[in-house]
Formats: C-alpha cells, structure tokens, sequence
C-alpha cells in the first residue's frame, strides 16, 4: 500500500462534521481548512473514504503542491508528478483548474499547459506519440491560490451527494450530504423520535435512517476510481463486503415524515425504499399546521419551504405560526430547521439557541436550533 495524501472537501460550514467523519473511520488529519479536510491514508482508504463520507462533496487525490509564478515552473513542476503511476497507456485525462489573487490568472492556459506537461511525462513511461484516452477517466484539478499550485486527481466522479437511491425528485430538494450533516449536528439518536414536516423527496428522514442503521451512504453507487489499476478491485469488493456486515437492521429507529404534496410523499417512500429503509420510515400526506407531538422528547429536524418553494406569503405564515405554536406547546421537543429566509427566528416564540451559516448548493441558508429540555436519565436497576 502507498502512502497518498487525501481531501475530503466540504461545503463551507460543514468542515468541523467531515473532519469528525474522517477522525471515525481512523485517518490521521493533517489540517483543516475552508472547505477541505487533508488527512493521510492509503489505496483502501481511498475505497472507505468513498463509501463512508455522509457529509463530504467528493474525495481527491493530492499530487503535488508548489509555488508558480510562471508557465514554465507551472510547466516543470506538473511534469515532475510521476502520472504513470496513476495513468495507464489507455487513461482520458482531462485538466480543470482555478485560479485566484495568482500571477497564473488565466486558467484556460494554465489548463492547457498542465496538460502538455502530463502528456510529455507520460511520454517517458509509454512508447507512444499520441495517446487514445479511450480508457478509465481521470479529472486532474489546477488549483492557484495566491500563487500557490495544488495539484489533485479525483477519485468520486459525481459528488457524494450522489448516493443512488433518488429514484424520484421533487422541486428544490436538499443536498444529501447537508441533510446528513443536519442529521450529525443534532441531537437526535435511535430511540428518540424524529420527525420532518415537510420531507419532499425523503432526503432528511432517509439520511437519518441510513444514520442510524449504520448504512454506508456509497453502498448503492460506483465511483470513478473502481477503473482505476492503481486501486485494486479486491479492495473495493472487501470494503463493501465489510459495509454490509455492520449494518444495523435491529436499530430502533422511529422516524415520521410528512408533507403536504402528495406527490411528494409517493417520491419519498420510492427513495425510501431504494435506500433501504423504508420500513423504519412512516411517510403522511398531511400540511405541517397539522404537526402534533405523539411522545416527549422528540426531534424536528426538517427543510420549510423558502424561496422557489414557498407557495405564498400567507402560506409561509401558517406554517411559522404553527411550528411557533408546536414549541410553545412542547417543551421537551427539539427543533432543527434550515432556512435562507433572515425572518425565520423573529416568527418563533424565542431565539435559536445555536445558529450555523451554511449553503444549500450556492444558496445560503442558516441551520436554527432549539434545544428542548434533556430527557431524564435512565435510572440504574439493581442486579
């Protein structure tokens, strides 16, 4: 096994739960920065970190990193990465890149010259003149920060959010890897109720299912480097034999979710069931003034319609007014919500007792939480 050098990166706001996720699976960390976790690892972390990161965007591969002030350090520097040990004679490679506050500005130049650069390395280690790309697919990244280079190789394809259990979508959905980070920064946990007024397609109670059954969010997905030769594929077979293995099929989960589109509803209980878990999920058609507590202690984690989802004005009223309303009436009750609109806390009967800025896609939105009161301690019994 090598020894490589990892990125998971993240959302910003999201880096403190993607490092916590990389600390779990036993990657040591080497720092943390806006919107990316670098830990060490190895080819089989490069599998587990795929199949195992809830929050994260995707998993990178860092090459190299050095200072450019021109196109020929650009040009050397790229072309002292040993790509052959990566690329076979057959590999598509193809360059992106950005550049910022950098004297390499031009990033359609530094992308074509990164590319040359590859091209003349690999030159050394295959006989050829030209080279077919008709093989596994590999996305090299230019990234110039302040004249810094870093150089990195994708090893996800599409995002993580990507899990494969989207059968069926609805308008405006959540990103999964933000409704699984909603669901890691509560204090929500099995044997507590859960519930999502206003579930769409699922994503919020499903993320929280897969939670708490221990279900690796990449079980159901491929990802680009299983074509890799570097990567052996007895690897990926292991890790999703050892991911099945763990999963938790006795845990007591309760989870209600319920939406006011009926649509909606048959969406969510399709991805349900292509997740997995649909029998620990009781999806309603019913609107959220509707919203009443069956047991104390339970957990709203949930995404209100704002922006493109908000029916009307009077609509979004309704709905401040009847969660305000559910909090006043329960204590015990938790409440986790979501939202771009800035007048969301001054409609509930109190401030949010945490707020975290955060961002659905490029929309910001902030995540409000409302502790209720702790659940009494189980008392010890005698033997």
């Amino acid at each position: 096994m090598s020894k490589l050098e990892l990125i998971a990166t993240a959302t910003f706001g999201l880096e403190a739960v993607v490092k916590r996720e990389v600390e779990a699976l036993g990657f040591k960390i080497l720092k943390s920065e806006d919107a990316k976790i670098t830990y060490i690892g190895d080819e089989r972390a490069v599998v587990k970190s795929n199949l195992w990161l809830r929050s994260a965007d995707r998993v990178l591969l860092k090459l190299g990193e050095f200072t450019a002030f021109t196109f020929e350090e650009l040009f050397q520097q790229v072309k002292a990465i040993d790509w052959a040990a990566w690329i076979p004679l057959d590999g598509k490679f193809t360059v992106t890149g950005t550049s910022v506050r950098s004297k390499l500005h031009s990033v359609p130049d530094c992308q074509a010259i990164a590319k040359k650069a590859i091209v003349e390395k690999l030159k050394e280690t295959y006989p050829v003149e030209r080279f077919e790309e008709t093989g596994a697919l590999f996305t090299i990244k230019i990234t110039i920060l302040k004249d810094r280079v870093t150089v990195t190789l994708d090893t996800t394809g599409p995002g993580l959010h990507k899990r494969g259990y989207r059968v069926k979508d609805v308008a405006a959905p959540i990103k999964e890897t933000l409704a699984a980070a909603m669901v890691q920064l509560s204090f929500w946990k099995t044997g507590r109720l859960l519930v999502d007024p206003f579930c769409g397609s699922g994503t919020i109670p499903i993320e929280a299912a897969m939670i708490a059954r221990n279900i690796a969010p990449g079980l159901s997905r491929k990802f680009v480097s299983e074509d890799w030769e570097a990567i052996p594929k007895n690897l990926w077979q292991e890790e999703r034999k050892a991911a099945y293995a763990v999963i938790d099929y006795d845990a007591d989960v309760q989870i209600l979710a319920s939406d006011i589109d009926g649509r909606a509803i048959r969406a969510a209980q399709e991805n349900a069931e292509e997740a997995g878990v649909d029998d620990c999920i009781t999806f309603t058609q019913a609107p959220a003034e509707k919203l009443t507590a069956k047991q104390d202690y339970g957990i709203i984690i949930a995404n209100p319609p704002y922006g493109e989802r908000i029916g009307s004005a009077k609509d979004l009223g309704s709905i401040y007014e009847s969660l305000k309303s559910f909090l006043e009436k329960n204590p015990t009750w938790s409440m986790y919500l979501i939202t771009a609109d800035k007048e969301f806390e001054g409609q509930m009967p109190r401030k949010a007792d945490r707020r975290r800025k955060l961002y659905n896609g490029a929309m910001e939105v902030c995540y409000y939480q409302y502790y209720g009161q702790r659940p009494p301690k189980a008392e010890k019994t005698e033997e």
